[in-house]
């Protein structure tokens, strides 16, 4: 009697062990998967690019899978906030309008939601390329409102208190029949406290145009900038100069996208603002600061169709240019959209100029930007 409860024990021992690890196991593999769903949801949503383990390093891209003709700000509470072109990111929740993300050191982002709670409608198409820039105590978008081939876009205008919610549409501030000439791609720079708007295309040129105190409306004549060849106007100013930014070629057809990145200066903001030998960009091309891997080769990582660049300070007062790019491996969406994540690279100033590291984009691993909050 006593052998035969020892080995009752023994069997009931068995069981109950066979039984934990089963449950164990079963519970592993649901927190596994529950993991995976999670990661999945927020790839769909928009999520930073390859982390590294060295917290002092980076590597692009830093947002994925999109975020075309990116504007970035940084709001009073000391977080960056970015924003993009309107565009089905391929997750089946259709396009996102005017997206916005966050982030505390231009590295690691944060998807928040639209700009808009509705879509401006003031004119039929798409939101792309807004600029975000603070005016006023407050923050105004400017953005084109678009579609494919249309021959009179326009320029809208939205303002907010905070950079991370609902932007209140103002309606049109401009648009192409009005400024007879192709109106897209605004970019808000205020000079001497009067603020004045730059914008245009590839095919009309480089344009500004002052605006009144409070943003809403346009004065006086549009003033001639650049010539043909550029759009995505973007200006900064350093130790005297205006610098111009544009971007030239095609953005949005793929692995043969040939975007790219050109500049020139000039001692007024009207220019004329001229390349390294002292051509005026109204007439002659600008010196390309950023260009694609071109040819590509396939399976190397390579970037084409940089462009489209924005330009924040770090709190060292390291300048950052900010772009997208389109990985040539993997060049679309499965909306079928071009696949245009964001990208960021250090600027060096050498003998007056900016120069990057290297003319192509960056997609090894990189000093992060010095953000002391």
């Amino acid at each position: 009697m006593p052998k035969k409860l020892t080995a009752l024990s023994i069997l009931l021992l068995l069981a109950a062990v066979i039984g934990i690890a089963v449950y164990y196991q079963n519970s592993t593999i649901t927190n596994d998967l529950d993991g995976k769903l999670s990661k999945s949801k927020d790839r769909e949503e928009g999520s930073t690019g390859k982390k590294s383990k060295n917290k002092g390093k980076y590597q692009n891209p830093v947002f994925t899978p999109v975020f075309a003709d990116p504007s970035i700000i940084r709001g009073d509470d000391g977080f960056f906030y970015a924003y993009a072109t309107e565009d089905d990111w391929g997750d089946g929740m259709g396009t996102k309008v005017a997206p916005v993300i966050r982030s505390e050191d231009l590295v690691n982002w944060k998807y928040l939601g639209s700009a808009f709670e509705s879509k401006p409608n003031w004119k039929e198409g798409w939101v792309w390329a807004p600029d975000v820039s603070e005016l006023n105590g407050k923050y105004y978008m400017y953005y084109t409102k678009s579609t494919l081939g249309y021959q009179n876009p326009g320029i809208g205008v939205a303002v907010a208190d905070h950079p991370a919610v609902p932007f209140e549409y103002h309606g049109k501030l401009l648009d192409s029949e009005q400024m007879d000439v192709y109106a897209i791609d605004p970019m808000l720079f205020v000079d001497g406290g009067t603020p004045y708007l730059f914008f245009g295309g590839i095919t009309s040129g480089i344009f500004a145009i002052e605006l009144t105190p409070d943003g809403l409306s346009t004065v006086g004549e549009r003033k001639d900038i650049i010539g043909t060849g550029y759009e995505a106007p973007y200006i900064i100013k350093r130790d005297g100069y205006y610098y111009f930014f544009g971007s030239n070629g095609s953005c949005c057809n793929g692995a043969d996208s040939s975007y790219n990145v050109g500049m020139g200066r000039s001692k007024s903001l009207f220019g004329p603002y001229l390349n390294k030998n002292g051509e005026d960009l109204l007439y002659h091309r600008g010196d390309v600061l950023l260009f694609g891997n071109t040819p590509s080769e396939e399976g190397k990582g390579h970037i084409v169709g940089p462009g489209h660049n924005a330009i924040i300070t770090d709190d060292v007062g390291v300048d950052w240019i900010v772009y997208h790019g389109i990985p040539a491996d993997n060049p679309t969406l499965s909306s079928g959209a071009t696949r245009r994540p964001l990208f960021i690279d250090k600027i060096e100033w050498v003998d007056g100029w900016p120069k990057l590291e290297d003319i192509n984009p960056s997609i090894t691993l990189k000093e992060k930007p010095v953000i002391n909050n």
